[in-house]
C-alpha cells in the first residue's frame, strides 16, 4: 500500500523453535487518528498473529504481523461473523452415527486468511481446536432439523454438525456460509482471471486490491443486517474504493447493485426455504399420523389377545374339571378323551399363532422406531409416543407371560391326560384279568 503521508516502512522476518515463518510491516502517517490491535494464540499458547487497523485523515492503513507456527497451520484476521453451537462430527467408524465434539456450547467462527485468500470456519474447545474447515465453492450446508446443520468437508475427509439454541440463530449461520461461499466463488473467478488474462493493470487489478473488495462487499453486508455503524462502514467502503483509483459515482453505484442483488437472492432463497419447511411439516404430520394409527392398532390387538387368554384360562379349568371327573369315577370314555385331545392341540396351535403374531408386530415397532430415528427432527416430537410404545412393549410382555403360563397349565394337562389314560388301561387290563379268572371259575364248577 502507498499514501502520501506515509512516513517510514519496516519489514522483519523472524524464526524460532516452533515459528516457521513471520512477517511485519509498519507504516505511519502524519495525521493518525485510531489504531486499534488484536493478539490471538493457538491451542499450544503460540502467537499466531497480530493485527493492527491504522487510520488516518487522508486515508486506512493496515498493520499486518503474521505468524505460523507448526502447532496450527493458519493464517487469520478477525472473525467476520461469530456464534455459539454444540460441535458434532459423524463416526469415522460407521459414518452414520455422530459424535460430540464439545462437551458445551462453543464458539464457532468464520475467518479470512489473507495469505492465502480463503474462507474458513474455526472453532476451538480448551486447548482443542476441534472444527478448522476451509470452506470452497462447492460446499453445501445442509439443514436436517430446527435446530440443526451439517456440511461435509472433503480435505478433512469427516462431516461437521452443529447444534444451535434457536432457529434464528441456525437462520443466520446458514446466511453468513452461503454469502462467504459466494465471495470464496468470487475470489476464485478473481483468480482464474489473473491466470488467464493479460496482465494489463487497468483490466486485472491486483490480488490485495480483490481481496480488499471482497472485504467491501461484507462490510456492507454486515451493514445491512447491523443498522448501527452502517453508515460508517459504507464511508470506508466507498473511502477505500476511490483511493484504488476508480470513480467514486461508479464504485457507489457498483455497490448498491450489489446490495440489490444479494437482497434479491435473500429473498428468493428464503421463499425457498418457506416451501421447504412447508413440505417438511407435512411429511413430519403425516409420519406422527402413521405412528399414531400403528400404536392404536397394536393396542387393539393387545386388548383382543387378553380376551382370547381369558377364554383360554376358562377352557382350561374346564378341562381340568372333566379329567378331575373321570378321575373320581375310575373309568373314562375313550371318545371323552379324545376330543379333549384335540382340544388340547387346538389350543397350542392357537397359542402358538399369537406368540407369533406377537414377535412380528413388535418387529414391526421396533423397524417403526428405526426410520422415525433416522428423521432427528421427529424426536422431539414423538418422545410421548416413545413412552407409549415402552409402556405397549410392557404389557405386550405380560401378555407373553401370561400365554407362557398357559401353556404350561396345557403341558400340565396333557400329563394329567397321559396319566389318566394309562389308568384307564390298567383298570381294563384289571377287568380283562377279572373276567378270565371268572370264566375259568365258572368251567371248574362245571366240570366239577
Amino acid at each position: 500500500m502507498y499514501s502520501a503521508d506515509i512516513v517510514s516502512s519496516t519489514s522483519t522476518r523472524m524464526y524460532s523453535a516452533d515459528i516457521v515463518s513471520s512477517t511485519s510491516t509498519r507504516m505511519h502517517c502524519a495525521d493518525i487518528v485510531s489504531s486499534t490491535s488484536t493478539r490471538m494464540r493457538c491451542a499450544d499458547k503460540c502467537v499466531i498473529y497480530q493485527y493492527q487497523n491504522v487510520q488516518c485523515r487522508h486515508c486506512v492503513i493496515y498493520h499486518y504481523q503474521n505468524v505460523q507456527c507448526r502447532h496450527w497451520d493458519l493464517y487469520v484476521e478477525q472473525p467476520i461473523f461469530t456464534t455459539q453451537a454444540h460441535v458434532f462430527q459423524i463416526d469415522a467408524g460407521t459414518k452414520k452415527d455422530w459424535v460430540q465434539a464439545s462437551k458445551n456450547s462453543v464458539s464457532v467462527s468464520f475467518y479470512y486468511d489473507n495469505t492465502r485468500n480463503t474462507y474458513r470456519i474455526i472453532s476451538v474447545d480448551g486447548s482443542k481446536a476441534i472444527v478448522n474447515s476451509t470452506i470452497t465453492p462447492n460446499m453445501v450446508f445442509t439443514k436436517t432439523s430446527q435446530k440443526f446443520g451439517q456440511w461435509s468437508d472433503p480435505r478433512a475427509n469427516t462431516v461437521y454438525g452443529l447444534g444451535f439454541s434457536s432457529e434464528q440463530e441456525l437462520t443466520k449461520f446458514i446466511e453468513k456460509f452461503k454469502e462467504v461461499k459466494e465471495l470464496t466463488r468470487q475470489a476464485s473467478g478473481i483468480k482464474s482471471g489473473e491466470v488467464n488474462g493479460t496482465g494489463e493493470n487497468h483490466s486485472h487489478p491486483s490480488p490485495q486490491v480483490s481481496r480488499q473488495n471482497l472485504h467491501q462487499r461484507t462490510n456492507s453486508l454486515s451493514s445491512i443486517q447491523n443498522d448501527s455503524g452502517g453508515l460508517r462502514e459504507r464511508r470506508n467502503s466507498f473511502t477505500q474504493g476511490g483511493s484504488n483509483g476508480l470513480p467514486a459515482n461508479t464504485s457507489t453505484e457498483a455497490q448498491l447493485k450489489y446490495e440489490n442483488d444479494r437482497l434479491k437472492l435473500a429473498l428468493a432463497q428464503s421463499s425457498a426455504n418457506a416451501k421447504k419447511w412447508e413440505v417438511e411439516l407435512q411429511t413430519l404430520k403425516n409420519n406422527n399420523a402413521r405412528l399414531t394409527a400403528a400404536l392404536q392398532e397394536s393396542t387393539a390387538n393387545v386388548e383382543e389377545w387378553k380376551k382370547q387368554l381369558a377364554a383360554y384360562k376358562e377352557e382350561s379349568v374346564r378341562l381340568k374339571k372333566r379329567i378331575l371327573d373321570q378321575d373320581k369315577g375310575g373309568g373314562g370314555d375313550p371318545l371323552m378323551v379324545g376330543q379333549l385331545t384335540d382340544q388340547l392341540e387346538r389350543i397350542r396351535l392357537d397359542n402358538h399363532n399369537k406368540q407369533e403374531e406377537i414377535k412380528r408386530l413388535n418387529a414391526q415397532l421396533q423397524d417403526l422406531t428405526i426410520k422415525d430415528g433416522q428423521t432427528s427432527g421427529l424426536q422431539v416430537r414423538i418422545q410421548s409416543l416413545e413412552e407409549e410404545n415402552h409402556s405397549l412393549s410392557l404389557r405386550l410382555q405380560d401378555a407373553h407371560r401370561q400365554l407362557q403360563e398357559s401353556r404350561s397349565s396345557k403341558d400340565q394337562e396333557s400329563r394329567e391326560l397321559l396319566r389318566l389314560q394309562e389308568i384307564l388301561g390298567s383298570k381294563i387290563s384289571e377287568l380283562y384279568e377279572t373276567h378270565e379268572t371268572i370264566i375259568a371259575t365258572i368251567r371248574r364248577e362245571s366240570n366239577s
